[in-house]
């Protein structure tokens, strides 16, 4: 019987440095004119398996009974372009594994990782309106005041600075049973700009009292998220800029009124909008957050206060209510809000301490980018007051 010996350490090193002494250089000419990692893996993808063997013990992969050592792979570990494939060295492994008749079987259920956790019954592709897209996010501090992840502006006549800022707010749910909340459109026909094919017929500019494209359709997509949460909530259609845009905001004052008397369990009270952005040439552009690989349409709360010298004395519980689903919304969507603004006039948002301005994009938005920040807004609403209780 022969009995085979085991390489003594001395020997395992001298092999190691022989393979090393050998690829290095060999990896080297071949990756020589390839100034990017994925032009280095295509040509090592054309020289044969021992270039895949080495990528496999550098990514890890001990499957293979002659991965190299782990010497050999700390030192293809200091080759900035090599590793810089990393992603396009898996993609070739698995092509040319997958083309193995037991490859299914000799590989894990691989379960895919979105960053960003997508929405259900969110279209997996919005159709391009062509409009400039832009994403709005402070670059510093100076002239805000900040509170958390959350940025507010002020530019009305009152004075108030971050320690308002607690999580906590006076609105709350009504313990006895009833409509919840109410969303309005004082300026209900605020439209956006559509992708070709899918325009509508206009009553203005960005503007249509077709309510399947404007402000409307938000204020449907806001409410059913919202009724999906256990919420009740009344939608008033109305379009109280249309035909006259003037006194727009006393007309959705006597809605309210109405709806209050009837209803007094309504609580939360959301205004639903949109902004109209354009550059210092006046060209317009679009405001959009990336919401797993979708452009969700930025928002932004305005609150009012009675620095215009009508009478709302609790424009700051507002404003705490504010804050407080902002908070919510960028735990997990850090770029979908711009900075709240905080402005002299009143908005009737006096009615409630619950009551909410929000600017859902601009005109440059398409609808879909806007439907989809309804449903993000309505599920952080709805969270934030079902856990301030009743």
């Amino acid at each position: 019987m022969t009995i085979q010996r085991r390489p003594r350490p001395q020997r395992r090193r001298k092999i190691t440095a022989l393979i090393l002494a050998a690829a290095i250089p060999w990896l080297a000419a071949v990756t020589a004119a390839s100034d990017t990692g994925q032009a280095a893996i295509k040509a090592i993808g054309q020289q044969g398996s021992l270039a895949l063997g080495i990528f496999r013990s550098q990514l890890g992969d001990t499957r293979d009974a002659q991965a190299l050592p782990a010497a050999v792979s700390l030192a293809i570990g200091q080759s900035p372009v090599l590793l810089s494939g990393r992603t396009e060295i898996l993609d070739l492994r698995r092509s040319q594994e997958d083309d193995s008749p037991d490859s299914q079987s000799s590989q894990e259920e691989q379960v895919p990782i979105t960053e960003t956790p997508e929405e259900p019954g969110t279209p997996l592709v919005f159709a391009d309106n062509g409009v400039t897209a832009r994403t709005l996010v402070p670059t510093s501090t100076d002239g805000y005041i900040v509170s958390g992840d959350v940025y507010i502006t002020n530019t009305s006549d009152n004075t108030f600075d971050a320690s308002l800022f607690d999580g906590t707010f006076a609105a709350r749910l009504p313990e006895e049973k009833g409509p919840q909340i109410l969303i309005v459109h004082t300026h209900g026909s605020e439209a956006y700009t559509m992708p070709p094919g899918e325009e509508y017929e206009a009553s203005g500019e960005c503007r249509t009292t077709d309510c399947n494209y404007n402000t409307v359709r938000v204020g449907d997509e806001l409410a059913a998220t919202l009724e999906e949460a256990g919420l009740s909530v009344l939608h008033d259609t109305t379009l109280h800029d249309y035909p006259q845009y003037s006194g727009a905001y006393d007309r959705s004052l006597a809605s309210i009124n109405s709806y209050l008397e009837q209803y007094p369990t309504i609580s939360f009270v959301l205004d639903i909008h949109r902004d109209a952005i354009s550059d210092g040439e006046g060209n317009m552009y679009k405001v959009v957050s990336n919401v797993a690989g979708l452009n969700a349409a930025q928002m932004t709360f305005v609150i009012g206060t009675d620095g215009g010298g009508l009478e709302h004395p609790n424009w700051r519980e507002n404003l705490k209510l504010a804050a407080a689903v902002q908070q919510n919304l960028l735990d997990d969507y850090p770029s979908l809000m711009r900075p709240i603004t905080v402005r002299n006039s009143r908005y009737n948002q006096h009615v409630t301490t619950g009551s909410l301005l929000v600017e859902m994009g601009a005109a440059g938005n398409s609808l879909d980018e806007a439907l989809l920040s309804a449903r993000l807004l309505g599920q952080a609403l709805a969270e934030t007051i079902l856990a301030a209780g009743a």
